[in-house]
């Protein structure tokens, strides 16, 4: 069999499982084609069509045996495919994760790299923290894409730093980021001119319906009711009571709330969010100044 036949294949198999995606893919054949290609060891933008393309190799009988055996497990075990591979893309850059923290995929990343948070930065951008850093994959784009700014990644799970860590040896970036151990802003340091934060936001309905490939991540990261509400604004609540005191004069919080915008404007109904268009729409991300924060919520 030729690799489009493998995949073409593989596509056809998890579609019938009725397997999830959405961390990195969207549908059964680009899940397929990343799960072929890595095992085979070719990069994953490797063309299937034109005079470059692998589409007609034809891999030997271990290979296509080893091929097989990573998407039966894709299938068998509902786990994310960068589990399986322990690597994730973003933005073209490679990060290493495993079950200890979710699948790198804010879309915050895209604005990072396409420079739409530019306009509210300026020579006085100096300090950036990125609040619940995961594998920190945002504080890894934040460095690269500001090259004068330091960055402090911080999160809850020790776990989760330990991976961090593996992402910033892999990119040559300890010396300007530093990973500090704090639930949501208690343990950062100082004032920031700019945070990013993807918090945990799902609310409780969509945690007890979600499929098997987002419970293999951690809860901690994913569930947003914490103290006790259902809308999911908890970690929330506590971020824009707080920020204010971790900002300078002209700092701005970049804020992901996925599909949570209606729970966000119903729990915060005056404060007045920059929404800021990415590739999933409008109504995922924004953006808040310090002086909103203190006029609405303090």
């Amino acid at each position: 069999m030729t690799i489009i036949e493998i995949i073409t294949q593989g596509a056809r198999s998890l579609e019938s499982a009725g397997v999830s995606f959405g961390h990195g893919t969207l549908n059964a054949f680009d899940e397929a084609a990343w799960l072929v290609l890595w095992q085979l060891g070719l990069p994953l933008d490797s063309p299937l069509q034109g005079p470059d393309a692998v589409a007609d190799r034809v891999p030997t009988a271990t290979q296509r045996a080893q091929v097989a055996t990573l998407l039966a497990a894709r299938i068998e075990t509902r786990k994310p495919a960068a589990y399986l591979t322990r690597e994730a893309w973003l933005q073209g850059l490679s990060f290493y994760v495993d079950e200890r923290v979710i699948v790198p995929r804010s879309l915050i990343a895209e604005l990072l790299v396409e420079g739409a948070i530019d306009p509210w930065l300026g020579a006085s951008t100096h300090r950036v923290l990125d609040l619940c850093t995961g594998n920190a994959s945002l504080a890894v784009l934040a460095a690269m894409n500001y090259p004068d700014v330091v960055v402090d990644a911080s999160d809850l799970s020790t776990d989760a730093l330990a991976v961090a860590a593996i992402n910033l040896d892999r990119h040559h970036l300890r010396e300007r980021i530093t990973l500090l151990a704090s639930d949501g802003l208690a343990g950062v340091r100082g004032s920031y001119d700019l945070i990013l934060c993807n918090p945990p936001y799902v609310n409780a309905h969509s945690m007890a319906s979600l499929p098997p490939e987002y419970r293999a991540e951690p809860a901690l990261a994913l569930d947003g009711n914490r103290d006790g509400a259902i809308d999911g604004m908890d970690f929330i609540r506590r971020l824009l009571r707080d920020a204010p005191g971790a900002m300078n004069e002209h700092a701005v919080l970049v804020l992901e709330v996925g599909n949570e915008r209606e729970n966000f404007e119903a729990a915060f109904g005056r404060v007045e969010a920059v929404w800021l268009p990415t590739s999933a729409g409008e109504d995922q991300v924004m953006l808040l100044t310090r002086s909103e924060l203190i006029r609405n919520i303090h």
